[in-house]
């Protein structure tokens, strides 16, 4: 993202808090989760009408005829909160069309993950989409069917909904179903993994992701977590795959460092040496 997108961004974001700050406290968690589905639903019309999508990104046209087009179109149709955010977020200037979009679908993550914070329900949210994740990744039946190309993105949202209701919070719902139905070159469980990481994101934690040979206990996990957390010197959260082919041991990677305690990766560094 270039810099007059990322100012951009900047821009929608102060948006958004402008507008859940002009509500009352105790309205203030259904407004962010009111801001994140409608921002989700004007991206899903904005991909299908590429004229609209057009013409509100157009930077040779006035930030404040973009903003106008943009109430002309979906006032009435989103909540006034949901109306302020998207017409901060047209009325600046994108580098490209596709940043807006990306944007818009960012900000409603974040709406929706505030009201999940404000309920508490952060780091149930959190560990859902990594499970989800891991699910998804585990059948390549399922995996196929989400991501086929072919298979319009409304049949994959619901499919994805139909395995989700009643089984998962429903902001964990609603943003699994939404990337879903924007794939583009990711796999699912990429996808769902991603949103994991911004669930942690929100709360300044930093994701270690465990495969493990065997599963952990209690006192393991609290141990691995306390450790990290040292190591980091930030909250981490820490979610754990269950790996036989690992043999023994452990491996742990947060962000692109990879820390490998297995017994597979002993004995392949073994191998290596050998050589």
């Amino acid at each position: 993202m270039y810099a007059a997108s990322r100012e951009a961004l900047t821009q929608t974001r102060a948006a958004l808090s402008s507008a859940l700050g002009s509500v009352s406290a105790g309205a203030a968690t259904a407004a962010a989760a009111q801001i994140g589905a409608e921002l989700f639903s004007v991206v899903e019309i904005l991909d299908e009408q590429r004229t609209l999508r057009s013409a509100l990104s157009d930077t040779s046209t006035p930030g404040n005829v973009r903003e106008g087009l943009a109430e002309q179109v979906f006032g009435g149709k989103v909540s006034a909160e949901t109306l302020a955010v998207l017409k901060a977020a047209v009325g600046q200037d994108w580098s490209v069309t596709s940043d807006l979009l990306n944007s818009l679908v960012l900000v409603g993550r974040e709406s929706l993950l505030k009201a999940a914070a404000d309920q508490g329900q952060l780091d149930a949210v959190e560990d859902e989409l990594f499970r989800l994740g891991r699910i998804v990744a585990g059948d390549p039946e399922l995996e196929q069917s989400l991501s086929d190309r072919s298979v319009p993105a409304k049949r994959k949202r619901e499919l994805l909904s139909k395995l989700l209701y009643g089984k998962v919070t429903a902001v964990a719902e609603a943003l699994a179903t939404q990337a879903v139905g924007r794939l583009k070159n990711s796999a699912p469980a990429d996808a769902f993994d991603e949103l994991s990481n911004l669930a942690a994101a929100q709360r300044e934690a930093v994701v270690a992701k465990v495969r493990s040979a065997a599963p952990l206990s209690s006192e393991q996990s609290d141990r691995l977590t306390a450790t990290l957390t040292r190591t980091y010197g930030k909250p981490v959260t820490v979610h754990v795959e269950v790996d036989p082919e690992l043999l023994s041991g452990l491996v742990v990677r947060v962000g692109d460092e990879v820390i490998d305690g297995s017994g597979a990766g002993r004995l392949a560094a073994l191998r290596k040496s050998l050589k």
